[in-house]
């Protein structure tokens, strides 16, 4: 386990310094339409990934920048390790084991899609891609899809700080600056309205399960077990409790500089619903509401996100 937080730790460590050497304008670049940070994605991994071939017994976790993924994260990896019946205790810090490969698909080198082949079942991994834009095997072979959204206020809200936070994105010296870049499809990893509309088309299909920060947040205990169940994993109520307890933000926040290194901090900031009520104007607001009635709120995962509940002043 300390091997892999090491190789977690050590990519994120040597992207920052890769991207600390580079102008504000050479930290993306576009692909298919959409900007992703040069020093963790490279076209050449993008063309890989269209041919890798994914197991029927793969878990993933798919979710826009900010939406929660780590937390996530912590909560799949623990279910895993359950499963393969090893011992979880409160004190033992982080994630349960982490596979040597860094679980962002779309992050790594090339070369990173065939040594993911030699890792044992089941692998773990993460994405913030759009479906269209993931390995076609996924869907093929009908692996199961954990679909995690956010009210898209607080995600604007947390991905501005977290901009501010690590050198691979671009900084903003105001909250207006990311904002518009935010709504005019300039931000890492595309349009979160075109990213829940492409996801929407998925989300009735057996092997996808939706989940939303905000209903976690309401009750973890109960979004453990359906996320378990969904998963076909057993859990005693022991083992429910410590899952919940591992990773609540209170544990997470502590134990983030052995999980994420020196950017911690930046990973675990707040983990709070409604944050953006202290960052958005008037203005935004009505902007914000505009494009997602228009584009999102008719659908399913619109109306599965209770806009009106999370995000209306």
């Amino acid at each position: 386990m300390e091997n892999s937080r090491k190789a977690f730790t050590d990519f994120v460590d040597k992207a920052v310094a890769a991207a600390s050497l580079l102008n504000r304008d050479e930290l993306m670049f576009s692909y298919k339409g959409i900007l992703y940070p040069v020093t963790i994605c490279s076209p050449e991994a993008f063309k890989a990934l269209e041919s890798f071939e994914a197991r029927s017994d793969d878990v993933i976790l798919a979710a826009y920048p900010k939406s929660g993924t780590n937390w996530l994260s912590q909560i799949l990896n623990d279910l895993i390790a359950i499963s393969q019946k090893k011992t979880l205790t409160k004190e033992s810090s982080g994630d349960a084991e982490k596979p040597q490969e860094f679980p962002y698909l779309e992050v790594g080198d090339p070369e990173k899609y065939e040594r993911m082949m030699k890792l044992p079942s089941p692998r773990f991994m993460v994405t913030h891609l759009r479906p269209e834009n993931l390995p076609t095997s996924i869907f093929k072979n009908k692996v199961k899809i954990l679909l995690l959204v956010r009210n898209p206020k607080d995600v604007a809200t947390s991905f501005f700080h977290f901009c501010n936070g690590i050198a691979t994105l671009p900084s903003y010296e105001t909250w207006d600056d990311f904002f518009t870049d935010f709504m005019s499809k300039k931000a890492a990893w595309g349009c979160y309205f075109e990213y829940l509309s492409e996801w929407n088309k998925y989300i009735d299909k057996e092997n996808i399960m939706t989940i939303t920060y905000e209903e976690l947040k309401e009750n973890p205990a109960l979004g453990v077990k359906n996320i378990a169940a969904f998963f076909g994993i057993t859990l005693t109520e022991e083992e429910l409790q410590l899952v919940v307890e591992r990773s609540s933000f209170q544990s997470m926040k502590k134990n983030s500089e052995k999980t994420h290194g020196s950017f911690g901090n930046v990973f675990f900031r707040k983990g709070g619903v409604r944050d953006w009520k202290n960052i958005f104007s008037e203005d935004q607001n009505e902007k914000m509401d505009k494009v997602f009635e228009e584009q999102v709120a008719g659908t399913k995962l619109g109306k599965k996100l209770k806009y009106d509940v999370y995000c209306k002043a």
